[in-house]
């Protein structure tokens, strides 16, 4: 048990922080002029809330998330 463990736990590790590093690299992102001010245009109520209570880099998440499921369920039309 102790040798399989020993075996497993250097690529069980690598591989989480490769899953770590995809999940931080939107976080690291800065956010643009342009983008701040497509957000203060677009942001509805709960992420202004949430800028508020949490901060910029927050309410930039759930705008970005909320507008690319927006994305993803309504294509254009050609």
């Amino acid at each position: 048990m102790v040798a399989l463990s020993v075996i497993l736990f250097p690529p069980l590790l690598i591989a989480f922080l490769l899953v770590m590093e995809r999940v931080e690299e939107p976080l690291r992102r800065p956010a643009s002029p342009r983008e701040v001010g497509e957000f203060l245009d677009t942001a509805n109520a709960d992420e202004v809330d949430t800028m508020t209570h949490s901060g910029l880099r927050r309410a930039l998440f759930r705008w970005r998330r909320r507008r690319r499921s927006r994305r993803t369920t309504n294509p254009p039309l050609v």
